[in-house]
């Protein structure tokens, strides 16, 4: 067994690597995209580990706080720090007390995984979350901004690009210009990343919308709309569930931008 099989730190690392063709095998270096159990320390216990990229990881602890309704705002929050270990880190925050004796009470011991939303949640009866009525008009989509997001992000996506194997969660303005971009090798992970870059900006969720370039699966649209976000573009599928919750929680969901093409699955009145 390894000594340090997870690296505490860094969003990838060079490994050997044998490329081999048809009549061809060339050895050389490859740059692999890195995850780590990441775990989440409130007041001195643990809620939950996650396997993450080790990077951003403030704004995961808050995004993630915020997204799953542990606090309602980052005011409630308090002196987060990182702190490395051999297996992976640990993400120590201090938690306003009645929020963490709520918290407490329905303590779910979560084994992130990298495409599990729900993993660790006790009944069915939990996946229900009460959830904000997401406003219309501030987060209206102009003509074009669609087509204008994607092309901005592309050349947004540094970790992607040097190793073709994480997500973005890109956080684009009414006309579709890019204002932040978070990546993980986990879709919610880099959305949690994004909102705890937007909480800690200052920045109102009510004014522009997510741009995603993995599918739109349940836990995207419950965690977008458990903060106030109320559009979600995604370049590839949307699942039933999210469509269904998209509809419930007033939420507009698009599927499938790509160039000037997307589908709008609920909530078209937002798109100009």
């Amino acid at each position: 067994m390894l000594d340090h099989p997870y690296p505490a730190s860094g969003a990838h690392r060079s490994y050997g690597v044998e490329r081999r063709g048809t009549d061809s095998a060339i050895l050389g270096e490859d740059a692999v995209a890195e995850e780590a159990p990441v775990a989440l320390v409130y007041n001195g216990f643990s809620h939950a580990v996650m396997l993450a990229t080790p990077q951003d990881l403030e704004d995961f602890a808050l995004g993630f706080t915020l997204s799953e309704g542990i606090a309602a705002s980052a005011r409630e929050l308090h002196d987060i720090d990182v702190v490395e270990h051999a297996l992976g880190c640990e993400v120590r925050m201090a938690l306003a007390g009645e929020r963490f004796a709520a918290m407490r009470e329905r303590r779910r011991a979560l084994a992130g995984r990298t495409g599990c939303g729900l993993c660790g949640i006790e009944s069915l009866a939990q996946l229900q979350r009460a959830l904000p009525p997401a406003r219309l008009a501030e987060t209206a989509i102009q003509p074009g901004a669609l087509e204008r997001a994607q092309a901005e992000l592309a050349a947004l996506q540094p970790l992607f690009q040097l190793t073709g194997a994480v997500h973005a969660a890109a956080w684009c303005r009414r006309d579709g210009s890019v204002a932040l971009v978070r990546e993980d090798v986990g879709r919610h992970n880099a959305l949690d990343k994004l909102i705890g870059a937007i909480a800690t900006r200052g920045c109102g969720f009510d004014d522009g919308f997510v741009l995603m370039t993995s599918r739109a699966s349940y836990e995207i649209v419950q965690k977008a709309a458990t903060v106030g976000i109320a559009a979600i573009a995604a370049l590839s599928a949307p699942t039933g569930m999210a469509v269904r919750l998209a509809e419930a929680a007033g939420v507009t969901l698009v599927g499938f931008a790509r160039g000037h093409r997307h589908s709008v699955y609920t909530h078209p009145q937002r798109m100009h």
